[in-house]
């Protein structure tokens, strides 16, 4: 028992979303952790015990030495006694209350500078951004992996790693906290994602976001206020200026996030959504010279670690040509 009660205590001390409930710094967490700890009274105490040590670390403002006031308070004297000889005006006598006057403003000088620096040097904002073309692999604080799809970005606060900002293209493999629940979100411009350990594909492309559920459960919760639950194999797209809901089966056999290993998969998609896809991707324009070949359907995998490569194979599988002129492709019939 007191094994499983120092366990508890080090995976809460670890936890930022049980932070964020000691330091009241996310409604949701907050929210989750009161009703968690009415759910188990029994763990009541370690919690707060774990409570305690959090609030028991405080900043303590380094004392500034005798030696540093000094410095500062000749610098100062000395700027008042060359302003008062250029006026021609006597030297006044410093008496001894007027010299801690000046220590004391002189110290409290010092102390601002030294807090503002640490202010400005300190943010817990952490960004992430990858350039056109590129893809990396992230592993968060809490064990989370994230692979970033070109031209995307992620943000989130150091402190809750748990709650993450995304614009782009992801994959997510979600770390479970089995000892609090703790829960794991990605915000989009159209919804939220919640879960508490899963793997899963999100894409705010096309100013809709879209959400492909390999493994687990997630519950999405629109920017409309209404919920959706979401089972392996699903996808669901979703856009708040349309409002609507589009919810279909995706194919094992051709998984919608297998970019992250090189590779686009597409399955009756038209060509004019297979070059959109380039476009978010890789920064470059689409225009159709044959506007006829714009609704061909491609089914298949296209290698996307490269964008010569990738256009080339989207040639020879669909027999158009794709001419690059600058930052424009030119897509004409054979």
């Amino acid at each position: 028992m007191a094994n499983a009660n120092q366990s508890l205590l080090e995976s809460l001390l670890n936890d930022s979303s049980f932070k964020n409930w000691v330091n009241k710094d996310n409604e949701n967490d907050v929210i989750f952790w009161e009703s968690w700890l009415k759910n188990n009274p029994d763990k009541i105490t370690i919690a707060h015990t774990a409570r305690d040590i959090i609030t028991g670390i405080s900043f303590t403002p380094p004392s500034l030495s005798e030696e540093k006031i000094h410095n500062e308070l000749e610098a100062v004297l000395g700027q008042i006694t060359s302003e008062e000889n250029e006026k021609d005006i006597p030297t006044k006598i410093i008496t001894m209350q007027q010299f801690k006057k000046y220590m004391a403003v002189a110290a409290v000088s010092l102390l601002f500078i030294f807090l503002g620096n640490l202010f400005f040097n300190n943010s817990t904002q952490i960004s992430h951004k990858t350039a056109y073309g590129e893809i990396i692999d992230l592993k968060l604080s809490d064990g989370t992996t994230v692979v970033l799809n070109g031209n995307s970005e992620i943000n989130y606060d150091s402190k809750n790693p748990r709650n993450i900002e995304l614009i782009g293209e992801a994959y997510f493999k979600v770390t479970s906290i089995p000892s609090t629940k703790a829960k794991f979100w990605v915000n989009t411009n159209d919804l939220k994602v919640t879960v508490y350990g899963t793997q899963f594909h999100v894409s705010t492309r096309e100013e809709k976001t879209a959400v492909v559920l390999d493994e687990g459960t997630i519950h999405l919760v629109l920017n409309d206020g209404s919920t959706a639950e979401m089972q392996p194999g699903e996808f669901v797209s979703y856009s708040k200026n349309e409002n609507t809901l589009t919810r279909t089966n995706v194919s094992d056999k051709e998984p919608f996030a297998l970019w992250r290993k090189g590779t686009y998969v597409f399955n009756n998609t038209s060509l004019q959504n297979v070059l959109k896809n380039i476009e978010k991707t890789y920064g470059v324009e689409v225009k159709f010279i044959d506007k006829g070949i714009a609704h061909q359907l491609l089914t298949g995998g296209i290698p996307n670690e490269n964008l010569k490569i990738c256009l080339s194979a989207i040639e020879k599988s669909t027999g158009i040509r794709i001419v690059k002129k600058g930052n424009k492709l030119l897509v004409y019939k054979h």
